[in-house]
């Protein structure tokens, strides 16, 4: 079975952003789009290394160097190590960038939600847009107070920059409560024809999508970015055993990168694996339903999905699977990755 190839990136500085985040800027250069996230590895006492995934907040239109994000959590081993013990020098075992948190075009008015360190894969989406695109930006950015605004300086210095294409608006829970559903439409109502993108915490991002419905955004202008954290770990896969040859198969029709594919799908097997198998190169990261990497779209037919962590009722009713975990229930089942 194909597998991710890791890669060994040296640490070229550590930027202080708040007294709880760090930005990891690596002396590396590797293509990435705008939102997408890398998965990396963090030694573990316990079990050898943890995989967590934090996303980009470069952007990989302003000749910069590829930088993630990471805020301590209370309870996160991973992002505490991250903050105490990686420096200038270090080395970190990363995996190729992905996601799908992305805009299909940096000329479109863009609506940016982000809620505490859910600015990380908006700011790379912020600044692609103003680097290499036309439109206007409007990002709403929500925190607990003035102290823990992430990127604080850089904003401004972005809005000034540029003040007829961006407009920052901050919400501080200190000052203005937790913000409301009624509230966030009122912020939204003058952008109902923008394209949304939304990351930080559960609560918020439900707040966003419920507001943005009552505007009638359609499904296709609501991006939403979900992380669950990794149960397995993506560095250390077990490769799969080959399917039966004489057992039950179906057949995949699927457009990939633009071009039609027909696969036989053995009906054992998870739909990633298949397509890997075939030398077809299917985006994915964790592998275990946990991210939406390999999410694609079911144009006819059924799989059932044996984990799902990250789509809600909204995306499956929209036709949205992901490869990592689908199996065919029917004999024949067609997909688009487009």
């Amino acid at each position: 079975m194909s597998e991710l190839t890791s890669h060994l990136l040296t640490v070229a500085a550590v930027v202080e952003e708040t007294a709880d985040a760090r930005s990891i800027v690596f002396d590396a250069d590797f293509p990435y789009a705008p939102g997408q996230f890398l998965t990396l590895r963090v030694p573990s006492d316990q079990c050898g290394s943890v995989a967590r995934c934090y996303s980009l907040s470069s952007s990989p239109y302003e000749g910069g160097k590829p930088q993630v994000t990471v805020k301590r959590t209370a309870d996160g081993y991973a992002s505490n190590w991250v903050c105490d013990n990686v420096s200038a020098g270090s080395t970190i075992e990363v995996l190729p960038p992905s996601g799908i948190f992305t805009p299909k075009s940096l000329d479109a008015d863009l609506l940016l939600f982000a809620g505490g360190s859910g600015i990380t894969p908006v700011m790379s989406i912020l600044k692609s847009a103003l680097a290499a695109g036309s439109g206007r930006i409007v990002l709403i950015y929500a925190n607990r107070d003035e102290s823990s605004v992430i990127f604080a300086r850089e904003l401004r210095e972005l809005a000034d920059k540029h003040p007829e294409r961006l407009t920052v608006i901050h919400w501080l829970e200190s000052v203005q409560g937790l913000p409301s559903v009624a509230q966030l439409l009122t912020l939204a109502r003058p952008f109902a024809t923008y394209e949304a993108f939304t990351c930080g915490p559960a609560p918020f991002m439900k707040a966003v999508t419920e507001a943005l419905k009552t505007l009638g955004f359609p499904r296709e202008r609501r991006h939403l970015e979900r992380f669950a954290s990794l149960g397995a770990n993506p560095f250390d896969q077990a490769v799969t055993a080959a399917p039966d040859p004489d057992g039950e198969k179906a057949v995949v029709e699927l457009e990939l990168d633009g071009r039609r594919h027909t696969v036989d799908w053995p009906v054992t097997s998870k739909l990633l694996d298949v397509l890997l198998d075939k030398g077809l190169p299917a985006p994915y990261s964790c592998r275990e339903g946990a991210c939406s990497a390999c999410a694609y779209r079911l144009v006819s037919g059924e799989v059932k999905l044996l984990n799902n962590e990250v789509l809600d009722q909204e995306d499956l009713d929209e036709g949205i699977r992901l490869a990592c975990q689908s199996v065919p229930v029917t004999s024949k089942v067609e997909i688009s990755y487009e």
